[in-house]
């Protein structure tokens, strides 16, 4: 039977120097060895020497999207008001669970924000480059903005299925069908160009 795991909290004294030596999640003071983390206790000895005191956490540590932080989201409802997204990365880094945000109409652009149909520039399915406004409180999600000439859909699927390209500002192309669909389009930044 395995030993029960003992968790422990930061600055809990966990054993003296003569018990064992410090590993990674610990600190020594006063010849005492001390948890510098929250997670699980776990001692492990080699060849009779002391035992090597480490505290590990459960998980990594969860990316947090952040004010100003540029975040890409895929559209997940639609109405007049706003545009309901999953955040899926915070830069380029890939988030374990989404977090729910919104793009209303007046965060969409930076000019005639008073002549914004979300209709026209986001649909659901939708990959978007989006900054984080404000964080929003437990019932809200996080506040997005698409209010630059950077952000906005990046990847778009037509009606039929085939993902558009981009033909302006303010319009994607079907390549199949060659029908127009209304899109707030980002453009891309060199960096992001496939080459």
């Amino acid at each position: 039977m395995a030993p029960p795991v003992r968790y422990c909290v930061p600055g809990e004294r966990l054993c003296n120097l003569e018990e064992g030596s410090p590993g990674s999640g610990t600190y020594t003071r006063h010849g005492y060895i001390f948890s510098s983390l929250a997670g699980c206790l776990t001692k492990s000895s080699e060849n009779g020497a002391l035992p090597v005191v480490s505290v590990r956490r459960e998980t990594e540590s969860q990316l947090l999207p952040d004010v100003g932080a540029v975040v890409t989201c895929k559209v997940s409802s639609i109405n007049s008001r706003f545009a309901k997204v999953h955040i899926l990365y915070v830069g380029s880094t890939p988030l374990k669970n989404s977090f729910r945000g919104t793009i209303r109409k007046e965060d969409v652009r930076a000019t005639e924000k008073d002549k914004v149909e979300i209709y026209k520039s986001f649909r659901p399915g939708d990959i978007v480059l989006a900054k984080v406004i404000s964080l929003g409180d437990a019932q809200s999600n996080y506040l997005l903005t698409t209010a630059e000439n950077e952000l906005g859909v990046v990847v778009a699927h037509s009606e039929s299925g085939v993902q558009m390209v981009p033909i302006s500002w303010c319009e994607m192309q079907c390549p199949k069908t060659h029908t127009k669909e209304f899109r707030k389009v980002a453009r891309v930044q060199p960096e992001f160009l496939q080459t």
